[in-house]
């Protein structure tokens, strides 16, 4: 079995096989990590798999001789569920403001509603550019809620397709949303 080091330099490479494997041995301290400062199972879930694709992304950037793997990955998630905290306080805050009539709807505000609503949009034409097993899969993961065996079980494929399916299909996602920046 490699080492977490071992997975991402051969990730930094581009190698997808070791980031399935170095995935399915850090997911779960990932996750707890974010569950730690969350608190909120959902946004947890959500972070860790930000965090873990911002892993793929920016495996190139680890530097041995400054962590461990575990460490570079962890800071990654930790900075991630940070961030989640901070924007959450920030959006009660705000709104705490406008219900106490201080005013009108801050600016921020449309912009935030303006923007999520172009990145929501932008989404939805890159997930047509996928497969039709890549745009299920990452539905049924994503936004279902179900794991890869679940994701198999239900689209009645093999656990290894829909690995594959996955990985391919995110990729794809990241490059389209990328290019469109």
């Amino acid at each position: 079995m490699s080492t977490p080091d071992d997975l991402l330099r051969l990730v930094a490479k581009g190698d997808e096989g070791a980031f399935e494997r170095l995935y399915d041995q850090v997911a779960p301290r990932v996750y707890g990590l974010a569950r730690r400062v969350l608190r909120d199972p959902a946004q947890a879930e959500e972070v860790a798999q930000e965090a873990l694709v911002d892993v793929w992304r920016l495996a190139a950037r680890f530097d041995p001789a400054r962590a461990s793997a575990i460490s570079w990955i962890m800071t990654l998630t930790h900075r991630r569920a940070v961030d989640r905290v901070r924007s959450s306080q920030s959006r009660t805050e705000r709104e705490n403001r406008v219900a106490a009539g201080q005013g009108e709807i801050p600016f921020d505000d449309v912009t935030e509603e303006t923007l999520g609503r172009l990145e929501r949009q932008q989404l939805r034409r890159c997930l047509r550019t996928l497969s039709e097993l890549q745009r299920e899969s990452i539905a049924l993961a994503f936004y279902g809620g179900l794991t890869y065996p679940q994701v198999a079980a239900t689209l009645d494929v093999a656990l290894g397709t829909v690995k594959t399916r996955m990985r391919d299909g995110l990729i794809r996602l990241r490059d389209c949303l990328e290019v469109r920046r």
